[in-house]
């Protein structure tokens, strides 16, 4: 069967509008690729999606795949449905996005098809997994790392650490971001009670790697007059992690849970934050600190590498998990209102590391790579140390 042209990409639960790194990464890759004259096709997992007619967005085609809306296993059925899919469709290449799907590399691969993985980060680090989740997701990430015709991480440090345990060499191509233009209004922050510049934000899923109990419970001990601590997102799954921050954030005074925003809602809750605060224990490289840095807001972060690459200051990182040193960034926050913060080199600084246009093109530059190699695939690894 002759092979299309088409880009065939899947790893995520669905966009627009849907939380998640990943999702933003391919909402904000693929519709650029497609301008740059690439044919990509996005296969979504069909309980995210509840408009069935939607076949198409910003260019890109949409398939939708069913799947489980399960935890453990909604992205590993999609992952192997997904590459059935490609096996019969013969695409130029498939994108695969994250360590999990990746777990379906090799087979893709046994039908010649080039196959690009982008490493977004160490799941297995991710502290809702148990052990046979993790083993799954080390087993992910071997495959994908040793088989994948090419791949992408988002940051230094996880190059290093694909380069040591797999002896493969990767593409560094980091999140990018919008830097927005300021919205003037505020109607929408002051909907939710709050005061421009006199808000504590953290965005993220709720789940337990992203610690939003720690804030809460920084913020309760501190309780820093005239402020508020603003969570957005939503809960994924049903888990204890997300009951005890739901019941704990209505026990502590100042703490609005917000839910999932998104548009004009979200964008003047990032422009009139006072802070932004990310306390995750795993991140790849953070889409919500970017928009932060983007709009200029002083942020404070976990000591993670993924966070130490974009924000050097000691004195804005803390020790992942001290609740104790969060509190004490969170009381002095009164002394941070007189301190100078120059937010537009902070924008400016975004707008020339983290633009999407150029990740796109270097993007297709390693897709270029992948399909010009010859399509060879050995049942035996390579021995870590040498080449892909």
């Amino acid at each position: 069967m002759a092979r299309s042209r088409e880009i065939f990409t899947f790893g995520f639960r669905g966009f627009p509008g849907i939380q998640g790194g990943i999702e933003n990464h391919v909402s904000e890759l693929a519709p650029r690729l497609v301008a740059g004259g690439h044919r990509v096709t996005a296969c979504f997992r069909a309980p995210y999606i509840s408009d069935t007619r939607l076949s198409e967005w910003r260019g890109v085609r949409l398939l939708r795949l069913w799947t489980l809306k399960h935890s453990h296993l909604e992205t590993i059925v999609h992952s192997f449905l997904c590459a059935a899919v490609a096996c019969v469709r013969r695409p130029a290449l498939v994108h695969i996005h994250g360590i999990g799907p990746a777990l379906v590399t090799p087979i893709v691969r046994l039908f010649g098809i080039p196959v690009v993985v982008t490493h977004h980060g160490a799941d297995y680090e991710r502290e809702k997994w148990g052990r046979m989740a993790r083993w799954v997701l080390r087993s992910g990430e071997a495959l994908g790392m040793r088989f994948a015709s090419r791949r992408i991480v988002l940051n230094q440090s996880t190059e290093s650490q694909v380069r040591t345990r797999y002896g493969k060499e990767c593409a560094v191509i980091p999140n990018g971001v919008r830097v927005p233009e300021l919205p003037r209004r505020s109607d929408r922050v002051e909907k939710l009670a709050l005061d421009p510049g006199r808000y504590i934000l953290l965005v993220g899923r709720l789940v337990p790697e992203k610690r939003q109990l720690d804030a809460v419970r920084a913020f309760a001990a501190s309780r820093p007059a005239g402020w508020k601590l603003v969570i957005v997102g939503q809960i994924d799954h049903a888990s204890r992690y997300a009951d005890r921050l739901t019941k704990e954030a209505e026990t502590t005074e100042n703490v609005v849970m917000a839910g999932l925003r998104a548009g004009e809602d979200l964008n003047q809750l990032y422009a009139h934050a006072g802070l932004f605060v990310l306390p995750s224990s795993h991140e790849g490289l953070p889409i919500a600190l970017l928009e932060a840095l983007s709009y200029g807001i002083p942020t404070l972060v976990s000591d993670i590498p993924a966070n130490r690459e974009l924000i050097t200051d000691p004195a804005r990182i803390f020790a992942v998990g001290d609740v104790d040193a969060l509190a004490t960034r969170f009381s002095a926050l009164e002394a941070q209102e007189r301190a100078p913060f120059d937010r537009e080199t902070s924008r400016r600084d975004c707008a020339r590391r983290f633009d999407w246009d150029a990740i796109a093109r270097r993007t297709a530059a390693v897709y270029a790579e992948a399909v010009r190699e010859p399509a060879r695939w050995s049942r035996k690894p390579r021995r870590a140390g040498r080449e892909a």
